[in-house]
């Protein structure tokens, strides 16, 4: 494919810091190009450069002749009295689109991107449809070349599975900066790494995410080898330098000169592959409850339309609740509800005595004049994690933020830094329950894995909203959806949410929605059967049944304390199998005793 866009040796730096250097890539007809890296890497002014909005301080960016660029940023904005109608008659006006030929241009474009009224307010839409009119303002002046800065960041599933398929029939090509692993699965031919850490300041593989990740893995493995042979021979030249060279010959004029230069290289090779990684580690509260919070016929309406009602659930320690539905079906308003900011129209949440909630809200905003130092650290130069006292300093490093940068203030710090800020206020709060709202917005692959990680080994309950696929799959435990029209319904994972959703689309009744979904995704009408006998009496002794199991489970505990267990390798391996063991089965007794009482009340409330 000829290249009709192309980069040579581009560097940028803001003030005395380089952002990077001699970034060199082209992008040809029919290229998806994704870009990744740490967040403060120079990604978006990278494509704003590609767009001619910023110049670059070194290198120059060749376009090919008559080619159109568009692009989409990452918060999308639009005037107070914009429509849908303005925003796209103003994009075809830039490109002179004739009047005969704009309902044509636009109408499978806006019917697919799902907006059916034209005359709405622009900044009256959510932040995915903003997003989604953005997407279109760019899309129907049918570029050459499309750029996307983090387009999923406010897009919601369905949102981002539109999207995809958007990219993957495009006649055009498109550079798309994005920390979404599956969609960057699922949509890049291929994929460019900027990183100081390459020599050439990024790297690019041919393919998808997958490809990308196994010839990184590969150029490490080489890059490794390469530093362990380039210590060798610096070790053997200081050894030699050490000795002492006996006549100052040329030949030993020119070892000392090799020497030196091996020195410096490898000194420049250290620095460059120095990695560092955000330590996130959320605080539970020990709380032995098991029940936290109980949902008991929870509805909530905003501006006159039911975003969900009947709503039957109950949120116990250690369950993570993945909370989808399409923009708009109340995700946030039904954290905001949980985290005890707004109370329902209908029903009642009960919460477990002395409950401890931490809400991250996606839409929090820091004061930009305020110093890192203060945002950090409110009130001293120290905070207190988990009972220990830790410098402001030490606290910003584990956050990869260096000392010098604590003056700075927020407002110049990037999206990605601004979000680890917020996860580091998170830190400090211990919870029985977390509530995240679109915790990954910003945060680059590194962090979001380590963010993973924390989540899965948080001893607490969670409640997650994310775009972010990969995370949700890998985080949630069982899946709440919401149908954007009032109904809800439980899942064991995204994936039957999914058949849910099409098979309501397609109008199936709900005994062919149990057929599909499987026995874990139960539809509302079985779970609002009358209780058997058996269930009932099932139900009437959960309670003790579930007192007795977490005694044996406490005896366990114990006998793992036990300095006979504690040195013997097998004996410690084995009940601590056991005792995952014995944790699961109550999680599982507690999930069929919310269940059955569940059922029960509905039936209970419909009599």
């Amino acid at each position: 494919m000829a290249a009709i866009l192309s980069a040579q040796k581009l560097g940028k730096r803001f003030g005395a810091t380089p952002v990077f250097r001699e970034i060199s890539f082209t992008v040809s007809e029919g290229d998806r190009i994704g870009i990744v890296g740490p967040n403060g890497s120079g990604k978006s002014t990278l494509l704003a450069i590609l767009a001619g909005r910023v110049l670059p301080d070194s290198g120059e960016v060749a376009v090919r002749k008559g080619v159109r660029i568009c692009g989409v940023a990452q918060i999308s904005e639009f005037a107070e009295r914009d429509t849908v109608r303005s925003v796209v008659d103003a994009a075809l006006d830039r490109v002179k689109v004739a009047e005969g030929d704009r309902a044509s241009r636009t109408a499978e474009i806006l019917g697919r991107a799902g907006f059916a009224e034209m005359d709405v307010r622009a900044g009256s839409l959510s932040g995915g449809w903003r997003k989604r009119l953005a997407i279109v303002e760019a899309l129907v002046q049918q570029p050459d070349v499309l750029l996307l800065d983090e387009p999923t960041n406010h897009l919601d599933l369905a949102g981002i599975e539109w999207l995809v398929g958007v990219l993957q029939n495009a006649a055009f090509a498109c550079v798309v900066v994005s920390h979404d692993r599956y969609f960057l699965e699922n949509v890049a031919t291929a994929v460019v790494e900027v990183n100081p850490a390459y020599e050439d300041g990024a790297f690019r593989v041919e393919g998808n995410y997958s490809a990308f990740l196994e010839k990184k893995e590969e150029y490490l493995h080489a890059q490794k080898n390469r530093q362990e042979a380039l210590e060798n021979r610096v070790h053997t030249e200081i050894e030699w330098l050490r000795r002492g060279p006996k006549a100052r010959t040329t030949k030993s004029k020119a070892r000392i000169d090799k020497a030196h230069e091996l020195i410096g290289e490898l000194k420049e090779m250290t620095a460059r592959t120095r990695t560092t990684s955000a330590g996130i580690e959320f605080t539970s509260s020990d709380r032995k409850t098991k029940q936290l919070m109980t949902l008991d016929g929870v509805a909530h309406g905003m501006g006159g339309r039911t975003l969900f009602r009947d709503i039957h659930f109950v949120i116990t320690s250690t369950m993570r609740v993945g909370l989808v539905g399409p923009n708009g079906s109340g995700k946030t308003t039904l954290l905001r509800l949980l985290a005890g900011e707004m109370k329902p129209e209908a029903g009642s949440i009960k919460r477990a005595e002395h409950l401890k909630v931490v809400y991250f809200d996606q839409n929090r905003e820091l004061d930009p004049e305020v110093t890192l130092r203060r945002a950090l650290a409110p009130d001293s130069d120290a905070v207190i994690y988990q009972d220990r006292v830790i410098h402001v300093a030490s606290w910003a490093a584990r956050f990869l933020f260096a000392g010098e940068a604590l003056n700075q203030k927020v407002g110049r710090l990037s999206g990605g830094e601004r979000a680890r800020v917020l996860i580091a206020q998170l830190m400090l709060q211990p919870a029985d329950v977390l509530l995240l709202d679109e915790p990954t917005n910003d945060l680059d692959i590194p962090t979001l894995e380590i963010l993973e990680e924390s989540l899965l080994e948080y001893r607490g309950a969670l409640v997650l909203v994310t775009h972010d696929r990969y995370m949700l799959d890998r985080v949630s435990t069982v899946v709440l959806g919401l149908d954007g029209l009032g109904g809800t319904e439980r899942f064991a994972d995204y994936g039957q949410w999914e058949i849910w959703q099409r098979e309501q689309a397609a109008g199936k009744t709900s005994e062919g929605r149990a057929a599909s979904a499987g026995a874990a995704a139960k539809p509302a009408a079985a779970r609002k059967k009358k209780l058997s006998y058996k269930e009932t009496k099932e139900l009437e002794g959960m309670e003790g049944r579930i007192a007795e199991a977490e005694r044996e489970l406490q005896a366990k505990h114990e006998m793992l304390l036990d300095p006979k267990v504690m040195s013997d390798a097998v004996k410690l391996r084995e009940l601590s199998l056991e005792l995952e063991a014995a944790q699961k089965e109550i999680d599982g007794m507690y999930e069929r005793w919310g269940e059955l009482e569940e059922r029960s009340k509905k039936v209970a409330s419909e009599e």
